[in-house]
């Protein structure tokens, strides 16, 4: 591809999807702050109930899922026009098993810091309280929270990391700077939580992204997204009545 139609190709993803997320991002973190109060006594909610009745409500949360299925699949397709298939950017069926175990190290060296940070951002008041579900009491929320975290891990790590790299890296970017885009991107599209959120992810990002231009291998950050997003989509949902330490 020529540079001129790569950068159009890379416009148009990020405005369809999470480009078009970080300045939404943004916008909510300067309205926030202008709000009566710090951000630690705003609240917002993810995974929220969309509608009274239960089944409506369902469907409207398969179609967010939906909808992130298919940011995943348009950076796999997009590549796959190029000549790069799934497998070049580590996404070989054959690896996914042996990828599991870094999958659970990349989850623990992120997850529990992460979840410290975000504490400590939050009683310095550089965060908002970040309600991990707000599904009301339905049959099917584990499995639909389990399925959100899921969808959640395939957009973000095969767009932003995959994806974003790979065509930076096409366009002659070094990888240092392609990093660095591409965590600057994750940071900006969690800016809604406050600037704790923000810069907690762009570290996440630092992590995650070079570990895949190292390794090459996409499943461990999949597998190491998906298991701290159903620790907090389903640990918030199950504990939040029940400790005190969670805000």
């Amino acid at each position: 591809m020529d540079r001129r139609a790569t950068w159009f190709e890379i416009g148009i993803v990020l405005v369809v999807t999470f480009g078009l997320s970080g300045l939404n991002s943004m916008l909510s973190l300067v309205e926030d702050a202008l709000q009566a109060g710090g951000l630690s006594d705003q609240t917002v909610a993810l995974n929220q109930s969309r509608s009274t009745f239960s089944l409506i409500d369902l469907l409207f949360q398969l179609l967010s899922i939906l909808r992130l299925a298919g940011w995943a699949a348009l950076g796999l397709y997009l590549l796959w026009r190029s000549g790069i298939g799934p497998a070049a950017i580590g996404l070989a069926r054959k690896q996914l098993r042996r990828d599991l175990l870094p999958g659970l190290v990349l989850a623990a060296v992120i997850g529990l810091p992460g979840l410290a940070f975000y504490l400590i951002a939050h009683a310095l008041g550089m965060n908002l309280t970040v309600q991990a579900s707000a599904l009301g009491d339905h049959w099917w929320r584990v499995p639909v929270l389990i399925l959100a975290a899921l969808a959640n891990a395939a957009a973000e790590e095969i767009l932003v990391v995959g994806y974003l790299v790979t065509r930076l890296r096409g366009l002659g970017w070094s990888e240092n700077k392609s990093l660095a885009a591409s965590a600057l991107l994750r940071g900006s599209y969690h800016l809604y939580q406050g600037l704790g959120g923000g810069l907690g992810n762009m570290a996440m990002g630092v992590v995650f992204g070079r570990y895949w231009q190292v390794s090459n291998r996409l499943w461990p950050l999949i597998i190491a997204h998906a298991l701290i997003d159903i620790v907090a989509f389903v640990g918030y949902t199950l504990l939040r009545e029940h400790v005190g330490w969670l805000p």
